[in-house]
């Protein structure tokens, strides 16, 4: 009976250091920021949220789609900041439910000759909070009380191109337009203008993804709080997303 009761408590005690030792490393990135929101900084704590749920996987958007094209605008100085926000980046990221159904978006476009380009997809929060600053309107700007679906991994922002040529569709305006020209309701355009925003909405409405209102360019996946807000830097994704296979 002695033996048995000690052998019960070497059990326990074995249990509360796992316990305790995988609490310390989670706790070490669950400390909440100045909004109250929990931010992932860590590769480890992303990794940790991925194991329970394949669907939180961030892909190379590249090796998932080799046909897709970027033009991303916050690794250069061609955007509303007019000022680099990215480091030298060749590819983006997204969760792997966004970029399977991105996938699904892009076989449907090619077969009319047509393909996607992104312009941006997941946003590291720290950037969203230097894009806040001189906006501060949140009809074009993610509000860093909040967050975004860009900090979260499931929305992008993007085009459509004509796979020969290479050249964007017309769309009435360009990429991070911040007036009513660009909002998704606006009609006063060119007939095959408005088609064409129309195909874009379609298709991603088709896979999964919703529109934002004021942006013909930004679509996400709704369930937004289901993903967490990651601030992990472009170089530490590359080394994640290097040995995935999907």
């Amino acid at each position: 009976m002695t033996v048995k009761i000690r052998f019960q408590w070497q059990i326990l005690a074995v249990l509360a250091v796992i316990f305790s030792t995988s609490n310390i490393l989670f706790a070490q990135d669950t400390i909440l920021n100045k909004y109250g929101l929990w931010v992932i900084k860590d590769a480890g704590t992303l990794n940790s949220t991925t194991r329970a749920d394949s669907n939180k996987l961030m892909v190379d958007i590249k090796k998932l789609i080799p046909n897709i094209i970027f033009d991303l605008r916050y690794a250069t100085t061609n955007n509303f900041m007019h000022r680099k926000l990215y480091p030298t980046v060749t590819t983006a990221f997204i969760r792997l439910a966004a970029a399977k159904a991105l996938q699904r978006v892009q076989t449907e476009l090619n077969i009319l000759g047509l393909g996607l380009k992104i312009f941006d997809a997941y946003r590291p929060y720290s950037v969203t909070e230097k894009m806040w600053q001189p906006i501060k309107d949140e009809r074009y700007v993610a509000d860093p009380k909040k967050g975004s679906g860009h900090n979260r991994g499931i929305a992008v922002d993007l085009t459509l191109v004509n796979l020969k040529t290479k050249q964007e569709l017309l769309m009435g305006t360009g990429f991070d337009n911040f007036s009513d020209t660009a909002h998704q309701n606006f009609t006063a355009l060119p007939q095959e203008i408005l088609q064409n925003r129309n195909m874009l909405k379609r298709l991603m409405e088709k896979y999964g993804f919703k529109p934002l209102e004021t942006e013909w360019w930004h679509y996400s996946l709704p369930n937004a709080k289901d993903f967490e807000l990651l601030d992990v830097n472009f170089k530490k994704l590359k080394k994640i997303t290097a040995s995935q296979r999907h």
